[in-house]
């Protein structure tokens, strides 16, 4: 489908809303019936009908076709944040004895996940280093069900080859999940590469207004029906219409802000990479980034995330030099239309931080749709602090 009727006319039947342009929220919990018989099937089949709100409603299932539409795949399931999108499906598909192959320096929610509780229900993970295809060869175990894949990470951006990964998979009968964030459907297509389910944090450039917490996924019709109908409903991770409302507010400009925001971190990169108190720029579109050729073959863009360190990379310059922006904000996420900061010692105390741990260096930075000369300036003027 054409990226323009996906976003602006898919699912919105507007003879039932009075022509409105944009849809309504349906603001309702539950959904009447003119008999029994419309309630019995209402009731037999959540998945496909509207009964009530913690399972689907009108204004998410506009929102539901879009999103299934962008990622090429067959249904999309809209949940409440992003982790409840990585974490009901995977307590859907696993049971107790079951193994997980996942790719190490995810994001730090899904670490606990498979590290605290998964461990609880018998479920157990090895982590590997996913730049090495040989890696998933060699933890394949009897029991492995699950290969767990981000690609790239979004601090230090290591991407896997998902096409040998998902063929390998698919050779052992071993079910794929991948969390997209750092690329939207419009950046990277993984049910085309082979990869069964795909799991996103829709607060990031599907939100793209800073305003809504909200997760999808999306894959087949019966893997998504089978999780609906298990883990989803028994746990309610719902999404209310108003935040669905939001996200399909969100996308009519997703292209747009998506485009700027790659140019304008084109730029940028291009300009700290050239600067003398930086170390290094890490970004997957770099020219001398290390799977820069793997990037741009199962990328079609790459969004404003990426990673800096400085020449001096002591705990104290890092600190002062995020502390000196004035205008790129210090917090968590991405996707939004303000750039962001977060460096990774604001994770670290000041006695466990090492020097010489590339991973402890990192400042990671967002670049959102500001003027990129105007972001150069911040970032001048704060690297000269240090």
């Amino acid at each position: 489908m054409d990226i323009s009727f996906i976003l602006n006319e898919l699912g919105e039947e507007r003879d039932q809303y009075f022509n409105a342009v944009s849809p309504p929220i349906m603001q309702s919990s539950n959904f009447s019936f003119r008999d029994v018989a419309g309630l019995r099937a209402a009731m037999s089949d959540e998945f496909e009908g509207n009964l009530y709100s913690r399972g689907q409603n009108p204004t998410l299932n506009i929102l539901r076709k879009k999103l299934a539409a962008l990622d090429g795949a067959e249904d999309a399931l809209l949940f409440s944040s992003g982790i409840s999108a990585i974490s009901i499906p995977i307590l859907s598909l696993l049971k107790s004895g079951d193994h997980i192959i996942a790719v190490d320096n995810i994001y730090s929610w899904t670490i606990k996940l498979f590290q605290d509780l998964l461990p609880k229900f018998g479920i157990t993970t090895t982590f590997v280093d996913g730049t090495v295809f040989e890696n998933f060869e060699a933890a394949i175990q009897p029991q492995t069900r699950l290969i767990y894949l981000e690609s790239p990470n979004t601090f230090c951006y290591d991407l896997q080859d998902i096409k040998r990964v998902t063929a390998l998979a698919r050779s052992k009968n071993i079910t794929t999940i991948i969390d997209n964030s750092y690329c939207s459907p419009l950046f990277q297509q993984p049910i085309a590469l082979g990869v069964d389910l795909v799991a996103q944090s829709a607060t990031k450039y599907i939100g793209g207004h800073s305003d809504v917490v909200a997760g999808v996924l999306t894959g087949s019709k019966a893997m998504l029906k089978h999780i609906f109908e298990h883990e989803f409903m028994n746990i309610g991770p719902a999404l209310s219409p108003p935040a669905a409302w939001l996200l399909l507010r969100g996308l009519r400009t997703l292209p747009l802000r998506l485009q700027r925001s790659f140019e304008s971190t084109k730029t940028i990169t291009q300009w700290l990479a050239n600067h003398d108190k930086v170390q290094q720029v890490i970004w997957p579109f770099s020219a001398d980034f290390k799977q820069a050729e793997l990037a741009r073959e199962q990328m079609q863009g790459c969004g404003g995330l990426f990673s800096i360190t400085l020449k001096d990379s002591s705990f104290e310059k890092i600190e002062t030099f995020c502390n000196s922006l004035k205008h790129i904000l210090l917090a968590v996420s991405w996707g939004g239309h303000e750039s962001l900061a977060v460096p990774a010692i604001a994770s670290i105390k000041v006695d466990q931080y090492n020097q010489h741990d590339q991973r402890h260096q990192l400042i990671r930075m967002y670049i959102g749709l500001e003027d990129p000369q105007y972001l150069i300036a911040d970032l001048e003027q704060a690297l000269s602090t240090i």
